[in-house]
């Protein structure tokens, strides 16, 4: 099976950039008026949850960044800096990294001591700038990041000449799929579900007891907040192949909250939600309840921190934690204040996690979405 998002050549990215430094730079100038970017504004008032796909979208709402503005002016700045970088790389057929994108447009403006970017954070802001007003991916216009995604289990891909069989990795080997998880050709699969593990650590003990092969799945990780590329073929094991996707994360909200990026998106990336998002992901656990049924001995159980309570209100206001589950699941925190580590099972026995815990959970369907 394959994908249709593989363009097989970056060169509309090139023309749209042209296009847009034309329309909002170039053209003002020539009529002798002030140049400016309108985008749609990536932030928390300008997102929705779309009923229909069940994602995070980005709304409506329209900002503008002016030269004329002395706030704006370095933004602006930037956006046309590094999108004639991203053009630049495009027409030489270079496949920069996020990185790459920081230093080249790093300088010092002359006769000044300022500089056009201080940290990557500023111009890995313009690039997904670029990504909403281009309308295409930063995997689209070739940009590489660190691949923090794992893959091993009953699958087969071909990326770009190689097969690839995530089944034989050697003993505790993984694959790290490419950056544009849309350049994969997925061959075949014969697995019966996709289990995500928040925790690498985690995923590396569930491989090296051969959890995926025991168990007939697909194990993936991306190490905590998940990366592109692990949101992305996770969408695509469970929309093109109809596997079922279970998130395993510890019980404390910002477990929870890495379920819910996967489930439904991000503030920050809406924009990408309709691509990475896959909302028919089912958490697994470990929930707060399953630290008091599984009873959970008193010496493993850790003492929610400020942090976390303020988390799990913030929580429990997010439309997409509204149902009962949650809800309930959310109150029994902040009541006990108490969470646990995936690894707490151990403390019943080792391997009970794996043996047990898993197996009983996906067998039984009990799960919150």
């Amino acid at each position: 099976m394959s994908s249709q998002s593989d363009y097989g050549g970056r060169e509309w990215i090139s023309e749209k950039i042209a296009q847009l430094l034309e329309k909002s730079v170039l053209k003002p100038l020539k009529a002798e008026k002030v140049p400016y970017f309108e985008l749609l504004s990536r932030t928390k008032d300008n997102v929705f949850i779309d009923e229909e796909i069940q994602v995070i979208r980005l709304g409506n709402k329209k900002i503008k960044r002016r030269l004329s503005n002395i706030d704006e002016a370095k933004t602006f700045m930037r956006t046309v800096l590094i999108a004639a970088i991203i053009y630049e790389a495009i027409k030489n057929n270079k496949y920069p990294t996020i990185r790459d994108i920081f230093y080249d447009a790093k300088h010092t403006i002359p006769g000044t001591d300022i500089d056009t970017v201080d940290v990557q954070a500023e111009s890995d802001n313009i690039i997904e700038d670029l990504e909403v007003m281009l309308g295409a991916s930063r995997e689209e216009m070739g940009l590489q990041t660190d691949v923090k995604c794992k893959v091993v289990g009953f699958m087969r891909v071909k990326s770009g000449r190689d097969i690839i069989d995530c089944s034989r990795q050697g003993e505790g080997g993984a694959y790290s799929p490419p950056t544009n998880v849309d350049r994969l050709e997925i061959l075949d699969v014969s697995a019966e579900y996709v289990l995500v593990v928040e925790k690498d650590a985690v995923f590396n003990t569930l491989n090296m007891e051969r959890y995926w092969e025991k168990n007939r799945c697909i194990l993936i990780t991306a190490g905590g907040q998940p990366d592109r590329p692990a949101r992305r073929l996770i969408k695509r094991l469970n929309e093109e192949l109809g596997l079922p996707v279970y998130v395993l994360t510890d019980a404390d909200p910002y477990g929870f909250y890495i379920y819910s990026v996967y489930r439904i998106g991000s503030i920050t990336l809406s924009h990408e939600s309709v691509r990475l998002a896959c909302p028919r992901a089912r958490f697994i656990g470990v929930s707060v309840s399953d630290i008091y049924e599984y009873n959970l001995p008193k010496n493993v159980i850790i003492k929610a921190k400020e942090a976390d309570i303020k988390r799990a209100i913030e929580l429990k206001s997010y439309p997409w934690f509204q149902s009962q589950a949650w809800q309930r699941e959310l109150d029994l925190f902040l009541e006990r204040k108490e969470k646990a580590e995936i690894e707490a099972f151990s403390s019943k026995s080792l391997g009970f996690l794996e043996e047990k815990y898993l197996p009983e959970k996906i067998k039984s369907g009990h799960y919150i979405m």
